[in-house]
């Protein structure tokens, strides 16, 4: 008689079997065409609660077992002042996906919720400083964050709409602040509905937004509370209506920058007109 498998086993076997190619292939995409992870590297794999940060960790688990390259994983939790409910949560599905996770605590929520503005900003800040902090000490080289295509998607639009600058989200970055480390994204090539499919099909319930400020930010139907973001989802879903292929092409777009046709960029900090493109003189 066969073996019943395990709730985690059965995640597992889902994302090589079920949502191969919705999960599994682009994950290996993004991971060979971005060059996210070398043989050695130590990786901190940054969970928050949520879906996405839990489905990459599930993912890197299955890479690390598969690889021909070996690497490190360490499991990082940052309690920046969760209720008990919400830290409870994460610790329960830790255990139930057997993902063996180091929780520290700090005082994120209790500093960003003392300023009247941007206590969103400071919280992502601050968030990304301790969490480098502790995998630098725990002798990581890399952080790993549960950012999807369709958060890269989503930032591209937010930027030019309401930062005025055409900006997107790399999938992998050099710390300013932590010389010797970087960021990156396994997930850039998945969409965001086949995370949720993953987790529906597996009856997996995640924490949503367990901000204090905001509590009401993942599924508030009344327009005031609603952040930019979800007026982007919002948007992007309307025109896809029109045009199915809209993601993909907003998408596309970030991998094939036209410089000659813009009328100015900043590379590193340095701002370069139109007029400084414009007269060279080794421009066809």
């Amino acid at each position: 008689m066969a073996k019943e498998l395990e709730a985690y086993q059965i995640a597992e076997r889902s994302i090589i079997k079920k949502y191969r190619r919705e999960l599994w292939k682009p994950f290996i995409a993004a991971v060979k065409r971005y060059g996210l992870i070398n043989p050695g590297d130590k990786i901190a794999v940054c969970i928050s609660g949520g879906k996405d940060s839990m489905l990459m960790a599930k993912l890197l688990q299955e890479l690390q077992r598969h690889t021909e390259s070996p690497f490190e994983l360490v499991f990082l939790v940052m309690d920046p002042g969760y209720n008990e409910m919400n830290r409870r949560k994460i610790e329960e599905n830790a255990a139930l996906l057997h993902i063996p996770v180091t929780i520290f605590d700090s005082d994120i929520f209790d500093v960003a919720n003392s300023v009247e503005q941007n206590p969103c900003y400071l919280c992502a800040r601050m968030r990304r400083g301790f969490l480098y902090a502790k995998a630098r000490e725990l002798g990581c080289n890399k952080i790993a964050l549960g950012h999807h295509m369709s958060d890269v998607i989503e930032t591209t639009v937010m930027a030019m709409f309401y930062g005025a600058q055409i900006q997107a989200m790399p999938p992998k970055i050099h710390s300013k602040n932590f010389p010797g480390m970087e960021l990156i994204r396994p997930m850039y090539c998945i969409h965001e509905d086949h995370v949720i499919a993953w987790c529906r099909y597996n009856h997996l319930d995640f924490i949503r937004c367990a901000c204090r400020f905001t509590e009401q930010c993942a599924e508030n139907d009344s327009k005031s509370g609603r952040s930019k973001r979800q007026e982007i989802k919002e948007l992007i879903r309307e025109l896809k209506k029109n045009n199915p292929t809209i993601e993909k092409s907003i998408f596309a777009s970030i991998h094939d920058v036209q410089l000659d046709t813009m009328v100015g960029y900043k590379y590193r900090g340095r701002e370069h007109p139109f007029t400084e493109m414009y007269e060279r003189k080794d421009e066809p």
